[in-house]
């Protein structure tokens, strides 16, 4: 599992057959992904997507996700990644009629273009990777341009059910889908494989299988993952001292949390509270 720190701003497109992501991963950007060609899955989180050309996925900031090749085959992706400061200049004054971030906080992660909102969407994909990489007088103010003309189009065309033609219905998909819910919701509590494969009657071989095939994570790992998200946040945001923060989160003892942390982080919790850490005066503020 890694987490990265994004650039403000980041664009590409690329052609691939790799199989997967070599890890999953999250990161403290927005994410929109574009599929031109080609058919994949995502795991986002607690669910996994079926996307396929034409498809607009909103992957939210650090929403853990997994890009999923099941045959191998060739694909061809857009990937554009924001922070919501990049888009600042034009919050300064007053609030945007809309939210246009509501895509990413929403269940619905997906939606399916036209052929003409397909071509519209490369068009404007196609710009900005142009001003992005040549870079000429005003391409900064024009990528954030670009940007909003992006987001403006997506809040115009999301629909509200559209999330069920991408969602995975496979019968395992949808039973490891109950059992990252309920570790997303129990996370601070102890949990076991043997507990979590006694309370939704499969056994335990089966579980670690099936659960390491849907989501690229061993139980352990995913378990793990998710405490240790929760303890990032608190860290930066809260003002509870480390080892408060280790029960909170379910690591159980400081030594333990120590150890996990610097072996998935490279750094010490009270090192990674040091560079983090956000201003006590503008905790309240934070979006």
């Amino acid at each position: 599992m890694n987490f990265y720190k994004s650039d403000p701003f980041h664009i590409s497109r690329e052609k691939k057959n790799v199989s997967s992501m070599p890890s999953n991963h999250y990161h403290d950007a927005y994410e929109i992904l574009y599929l031109v060609s080609g058919e994949l899955y995502y795991f986002i989180e607690d669910r996994t997507f079926q996307i396929v050309s034409g498809v607009l996925l909103f992957i939210n900031a650090n929403d853990l996700h997994r890009l999923i090749n099941v045959n191998g085959t060739m694909y061809e992706r857009v990937t554009l990644l924001f922070k919501r400061e990049f888009l600042r200049d034009f919050f300064a004054d007053s609030p945007l009629p809309c939210d246009l971030f509501s895509c990413f906080h929403s269940r619905s992660n997906a939606i399916k273009l036209s052929g003409y909102d397909q071509i519209f969407v490369e068009n404007l994909f196609s710009k900005l990777i142009h001003e992005d990489t040549k870079r000429p007088p005003g391409f900064d103010y024009y990528r954030k341009i670009l940007l909003m003309e992006l987001l403006i189009f997506i809040q115009r065309k999301k629909l509200p059910d559209q999330n069920e033609h991408f969602v995975e219905t496979n019968r395992t998909h949808k039973k490891i889908s109950q059992i990252i819910h309920f570790i997303n919701g129990n996370f601070a509590e102890p949990l076991s494989l043997e507990y979590i494969s006694d309370r939704f009657s499969i056994s335990t071989s089966h579980l670690s299988r099936t659960f390491k095939d849907t989501t690229g994570f061993t139980f352990s790992e995913y378990v793990n993952n998710t405490r240790l998200k929760e303890a990032r946040s608190l860290l930066q945001d809260s003002k509870l001292t480390v080892s408060e923060i280790a029960e909170r989160a379910g690591f159980g003892n400081l030594t333990h949390f120590g150890r996990v942390f610097k072996t998935m982080t490279g750094t010490s919790p009270l090192k990674y509270r040091k560079q983090n850490r956000v201003d006590e005066d503008n905790i309240s503020t934070q979006a």
